[in-house]
């Protein structure tokens, strides 16, 4: 239970890291509303047309009496719009991550010397060009395993009761992992941290990850939150990287060293 506070507390500290700079919190806005824009259009088009591929999906309802029909084809859209709506969150980090990376990068580099003992920060080395393959590469991987889970909590949606009730809150704790694995992503990827390391990683603190990502997910569920969290939560993302790489912390205003919990059990490159 106190991981998971903790990881509700690194989410609190992004948003007031942010707050302290004013800057830094400005130009994070501009992917997330480029982001917002186009991802507002394709749920527009989503519940304008989602009733007509359900019905153009299952023919063998076309004879069903009144009722029927309608309930059925009713909770298909629904389902097929809620399904929309929880990818959308998941690869909006993705998407809003890879057009923002430089913006990003910059505000995670300034945090790691704001809160590093030596007031330096982690640099991968690689140019540009190859930061975003491999940003690029690594969020077609999560989305996929994500989309994996969303066709799975899709079939279990049938299920009566449950499919209402406990399916959603396990949606936005899964969400919520791979949300946190896009934004923990920013520092460990300047820490040469490979994608299946960074999920073994994430997977050894699971009760702090759902701390930090749980509850995000579920602001991010609320119309334009996303937009104006993002900055705050590659932030707080930053200061939770550190604490798993076992790195010494101060508390960003001059105030001491604050030594990390973490377990420390992965090197700068990863291995």
């Amino acid at each position: 239970m106190r991981d998971l506070g903790a990881g509700f507390g690194y989410l609190l500290k992004g948003q007031r890291w942010v707050a302290r700079h004013g800057k830094q919190y400005g130009f994070g806005l501009v992917p997330g509303l480029i982001t917002l824009v186009l991802y507002a259009a394709a749920l527009v088009a989503l519940a304008l047309w989602g009733q007509d591929f359900v019905s153009w999906s299952t023919p063998f309802a076309d004879d069903w009496s009144s009722p029927w029909q309608g309930l059925f084809r009713g909770l298909l859209t629904a389902v097929l719009f809620a399904l929309g709506l929880l990818l959308s969150v998941v690869t909006f980090t993705a998407v809003t991550l890879l057009i923002g990376q430089p913006f990003y990068e910059n505000l995670s580099e300034k945090v790691d010397r704001d809160v590093s003992p030596d007031g330096t920060a982690p640099e991968s080395g690689l140019p540009l060009w190859r930061e975003l393959w491999i940003s690029g590469r690594d969020s077609l991987r999560i989305v996929l395993r994500a989309a994996v889970w969303g066709v799975l909590l899709f079939a279990l949606g049938f299920i009566p009761v449950v499919g209402q009730t406990a399916v959603p809150m396990i949606g936005i704790v899964v969400t919520g992992f791979f949300l946190t694995e896009e934004l923990t992503a920013v520092a460990l990827q300047r820490r040469r941290v490979e994608l299946r390391d960074r999920l073994t990683l994430l997977r050894s603190r699971k009760t702090l990850i759902w701390g930090f990502g749980t509850p995000l997910a579920a602001a991010f569920l609320v119309p334009f939150v996303a937009v104006f969290l993002m900055p705050g939560a590659v932030a707080g993302a930053t200061l939770m990287a550190r604490e798993l790489m076992g790195e010494e912390t101060e508390d960003g205003q001059g105030k001491g060293s604050l030594p990390s919990a973490g377990p420390g059990n992965l090197s700068p490159s990863g291995v």
